[in-house]
């Protein structure tokens, strides 16, 4: 964003409030949208919540689309440029490597693929949200489509939407598949520390086995069917050999990565919580199911909510359903219907691989062959600059991701590949001697075209576990956990997605691709992903912890999150039905907001061991004595000790690790620590790099506490009594375009904050922070939901923002006081009730017929 310009500065202050409030949509009145067959009504209550009631699907979907505009149209069009790598059409050459890193990988292409694949009927639905879209792109111009419209023509951006497609909705599924997609980082950054030079052992000690008893899996050994020996698993999990100069070209795929649009979140914190109660454990006897997914914190936010009827429900029109769905894409993804409901969390399974491919020319090998590359072309379009023109090189097993960067191809020439040279005589296989050498290639599911576009809206219109079952058979990409449960008191889980099986390796760590070892084995098949429904304890938890024990036949991944946050949840839900107290919205409710730290019960015993000496030093130590290890925004002690934590893991490992391997802290690092402090002579203690002497755990120990000590001394004052969590912990509302800017007007327009939060990562109230950077909110729940299946109407909802993606509007932010003191709103669902709730009425009408000649 750097290129816009101090001209947009002075000319924004000049148009001032009227090129804010030009934006803002009409929520009463009419408006025509072509190929509506009958008239539809849009109902929106107190916080702008839209309820949308139509006669026929297509006429629901293209008046969707059209509020969906109305509220977020700038939003789905910088969606839409981010993966069709398009942003520096907007933006200029700042995004040339963004845009190069996503033509790389061709969601947009992928997605155009999907298209011919997807049902008829859905294919219908997706034409008629381009209506709708396209409908209220001819019925507004310029600035009135929102102030980043008038920004980008001030600054030189293109400032002239195209017309909407449904490949533009379908492109938004490949985002989030990548930002869902699991352990890739994982596997390069074992990879390098191993290639560096650190034992594997110790790498290892960074990547722990879940303790026994931290958290029960989601499905219990006995729903599952019992390993086979000769049980697809993968191996043991130790580094495949490689050649030690092909490291390089991982290290410049890890490089590559770095212009990865985040557009979900990325890292520790992304995961997310869901469960459900079984009617014999809840105030109605009926099931209750709730849910957050945690996502990086944004404004506006990722969500919108929306309820989406049909005036007669049946085989005509079966929509009948409530909840958040992605501006830019028809249906709802997270919510409920008259009959069922259901939530999502990050399965998180394993389906990446990065593969070492031998190139030489145009050419890389297979086995004892040398076969032609896959090339294209790709054209970027640069507002203010010139267009760049990239090339995309791909192997069977995907494209060249270490390409990317205008060094990969310099340093990875210098690696001389094994093996036979081309057929001599091929002048096109001779190719250019800078192009030999090693380079890194991506498999991953989500490049092979799917069908999950066909989930959603059999999601929406599911009446039982049959038919849910049969919807989650379609949902390809991401792999999510889906929970469910039914209005007949019913409550089960099921995993669905497209996972790789693997019988050589279990892929933590780079193969190398040329000699068809490491070849996936087909896909595990949907009937043998683990499910269940009833399960005998009466609830279900997940958040992200392990699916399955070893019990189960197949490796799902070797990189499940701990499950600390999975263990908190199933502890209080374990509390309240083994005290016979029965469970409703709000006891849900006081859940999604626990803030109980597993590092707290790690590492205070060790610190209340210390020696807290009168005055300074002790003050921040005698803060722990009576603490409750609740981080509550309020708390001096949560202050205190997430400064010791903090300086914990960076005199610990920032001596032993590269920068970009510096530990984030979240539950990964719980269990690091956790065996490093039962061992105190670890050589992860040690600092290499003092002098005169080997430090142990208890030096390090005292030294991160005087640390953190001064820390809030200079950030809060010298009483430790004042300090506050919260204060520390703050989270920014940032805008993802012109928030970011650098022009102090403009991003004071379009972001919000700071909010003060309690939490952390790895913490069921999971607002994650990232000790590498600082204490700053980087991860946080992006909604909270709770459906109460005896009474839909008593069910509850929040969002992190609003509904309105405009600068200043009433639903700009209106949610967000709502959602940080853990309140929520009522998730109405009868009609009747929505219409008193009602505030705005809106309606859309089929255009005027033309006269005949």
């Amino acid at each position: 964003m750097a290129g816009l310009v101090v001209l947009a500065l002075v000319a924004t202050a000049s148009v001032g409030v009227w090129s804010v409030r030009r934006a803002y949509p009409e929520y009463e009145g009419t408006a025509e949208i072509p190929r509506l067959t009958a008239e539809v009504e849009v109902i929106r209550d107190e916080n702008g919540i839209p309820h949308i009631y139509a006669d026929t699907p297509e006429d629901l979907f293209r008046a969707q689309a059209y509020v969906h505009a109305q509220d977020r149209f700038w939003q789905m069009d910088f969606r839409r440029h981010v993966t069709s790598g398009r942003l520096s059409e907007l933006f200029g050459e700042d995004q040339v490597e963004t845009d190069a890193f996503v033509r790389t990988l061709g969601w947009t292409e992928v997605a155009r693929a999907e298209l011919p694949l997807i049902s008829p009927e859905s294919r219908r639905y997706f034409d008629a949200y381009a209506d709708g879209v396209n409908a209220w792109l001819d019925q507004t111009d310029g600035g009135e489509r929102g102030l980043a419209y008038t920004l980008l023509g001030l600054t030189g951006g293109d400032a002239s939407p195209s017309r909407w497609t449904p490949v533009d909705s379908l492109s938004w599924l490949k985002a989030m598949a990548w930002d869902l997609r699991g352990n890739m980082q994982d596997e390069i950054s074992r990879s390098l520390l191993a290639a560096s030079g650190l034992p594997v052992d110790r790498v290892e000690q960074l990547w722990p086995d879940s303790p026994a008893g931290l958290a029960p899996p989601i499905v219990a050994d006995e729903y599952v069917s019992p390993r086979l020996p000769e049980a697809l698993t993968g191996a043991d999990g130790a580094p495949v050999p490689l050649p030690p100069e092909a490291m390089a070209a991982v290290q410049e795929a890890a490089d590559g990565l770095d212009a990865a649009p985040v557009t979900f979140g990325d890292g520790d914190g992304v995961g997310s919580n869901s469960w459900v109660v079984g009617g014999e454990h809840t105030e109605s006897g009926a099931p209750l199911l709730a849910n957050d997914p945690h996502l990086a914190p944004s404004i506006p936010s990722i969500w919108y909510q929306v309820g989406l009827h049909c005036r007669e429900v049946g085989p005509a029109c079966p929509f009948d359903v409530a909840g958040y769905s992605f501006a830019g894409l028809p249906g709802v993804i997270i919510g409920h219907n008259q009959d069922i409901a259901w939530g999502f969390t990050n399965l998180s399974p394993d389906v990446t691989d990065l593969y070492l491919e031998q190139v030489r020319g145009t050419t890389y090998r297979v086995g004892d062959d040398w076969i032609p590359l896959e090339v294209r072309e790709e054209t970027i379009e640069v507002a203010g600059g010139d267009d760049v023109t990239i090339t995309v090189r791909s192997t069977h097993h995907g494209p060249l991701l270490s390409e990317r960067d205008d060094d990969i191809e310099s340093i990875g020439a210098d690696a001389e590949v094994e093996g036979e040279p081309p057929p001599s005589g091929d002048e096109d296989d001779e190719g250019d001697e800078g192009d030999d050498g090693y380079e890194v290639a991506l498999r991953w599911t989500a490049l092979d075209p799917g069908r999950t576009a066909d989930a959603i809206f059999a999601l929406n219109r599911a009446t039982d576990w049959g038919s849910f079952r049969s919807a989650a058979a379609l949902f390809d990409v991401p792999s999510q956990n889906l929970v469910y449960a039914d209005t007949e008191g019913n409550f089960g889980y099921q995993a669905p997605g497209r996972v790789p099986v693997r019988t050589t390796y279990d892929g933590r760590y780079p193969v190398p691709g040329w000699t068809g070892q490491y070849e996936w084995a087909g896909y595990i098949p949907f009937a043998a992903m683990p499910s269940v429904l009833n399960p005998a304890q009466g609830y279900v938890v997940t958040a992200n912890q392990p699916v399955t024990s070893d019990r189960y036949p197949f490796l799902l991944t070797a990189d499940f999150d701990p499950g600390h946050r999975a263990g908190r949840i199933d502890e209080l839900l374990a509390q309240a039905v083994a005290g016979g107290d029965p469970l409703g919205v709000a006891d849900m409710s006081a859940i999604q907001m626990d803030a109980h730290s597993d590092a707290a019960d790690i590492l205070v015993p060790y610190l209340l061991e210390l020696e807290a000496p009168q005055g300074y030093y002790g003050d921040g130590l005698r803060l722990l004595r009576d603490w409750d290890r609740s981080m509550a925004p309020d708390s001096a002690a949560a202050a205190y000790f997430n400064a010791v934590w903090r300086n914990l893991l960076e005199l610990t490992f920032h001596d032993d690790l590269p920068e970009d391997e510096w530990p984030d802290g979240g539950g990964r690092w719980f269990e690091v620590m956790r065996h490093l402090l039962q061992n105190p002579a670890d050589p992860f203690w040690d600092d290499v790099e003092s002098e005169g002497g080997t430090e142990t755990r208890d030096i390090i120990l005292v030294e991160a506490a005087r640390d953190a000590r001064d820390e809030m001394t200079m950030e809060q004052g010298k009483d430790a009594s004042t300090w506050e969590w919260g204060r520390l912990h703050a989270l920014e509302l940032t805008e993802q375009t012109f928030g970011t800017s650098g022009i102090g007007l403009v991003e004071w327009m379009v972001n919000r904050g700071p909010v003060e939060v309690g939490g952390g990562g790895s913490i069921v109230l999971a607002n994650a922070w990232d000790a590498a950077e600082g204490y700053e909110t980087v991860w946080s729940p992006s909604m909270r939901m709770i459906v109460d299946l005896d009474d839909l109407d008593a069910s509850r909802w929040i969002d992190l923002t609003g509904i309105s993606g405009h600068p200043f509007h009433d639903h700009y932010e209106d949610q967000t006081e709502l959602w940080r003191d853990g309140e929520t709103l009522p998730m109405r669902w009868d009609e009747d009730g929505i219409r008193e709730a009602g505030e705005h009425t809106f309606t859309f009408v089929p255009p005027e017929p033309t006269a005949s000649p």
